[in-house]
């Protein structure tokens, strides 16, 4: 008998029952929220490049002025979370952020945190969305920390369509996604 790994090695099937079946935790920002109207379309793949259909992901991200706890924007919530669909999508409702202070003090491009719990995880995964083209994405501590080579898979792309951007997150693989150790 041959052995060969698998993409994914789910740990119950329980989990899918746990998440929130609440679409409107995918949305981010009301409909008076300041700052330019976005929708964000996560795809969570496998290392086969197959749909994730029992995960979650879970979104924080600052408003469009760079604030991530805004009382200047009280229409601005900066959290979400959505259950992937059978297609391995979540689809959230936001304003694009704005630049964000780092701990430096230098200016961090605008960017989006995620979480990622998925079966076969034992810890979240832990990455952040950056936006495709963004002039400030070249000056970016974090993402500057990561080789040329990795950082498309930390970009999302917005469609030629509208405000929508799209972004496959590899949990493995050849395609993986670039994770953070925190």
């Amino acid at each position: 008998m041959d052995l060969h790994h698998t993409a994914i090695q789910p740990i119950g099937p329980f989990y899918h029952f746990a998440l929130t079946p609440n679409n409107d935790a995918g949305i981010m920002a009301g409909a008076n929220a300041k700052g330019e109207r976005i929708d964000l379309a996560i795809r969570l793949l496998d290392g086969d490049g197959k749909p994730v259909t029992n995960g979650m992901i879970e979104l924080w991200q600052a408003s469009a002025a760079g604030n991530y706890n805004d009382p200047g924007d009280p229409a601005f919530y900066g959290f979400g979370r959505l259950a992937t669909d059978n297609q391995g999508l979540c689809l959230f409702q936001t304003v694009k952020p704005g630049c964000v202070q780092g701990l430096s003090g230098r200016t961090q491009a605008p960017h989006i945190d995620v979480s990622i719990y998925a079966p076969g995880l034992l810890r979240r995964l832990v990455t952040r969305i950056y936006f495709g083209e963004d002039a400030t994405n070249d000056s970016d501590q974090v993402l500057a920390l990561i080789p040329a080579n990795r950082r498309a898979t930390l970009l999302a792309r917005k469609t030629l369509e509208g405000s929508q951007w799209n972004i496959d997150i590899h949990l493995c693989g050849t395609c993986e996604t670039v994770f953070f150790d925190v």
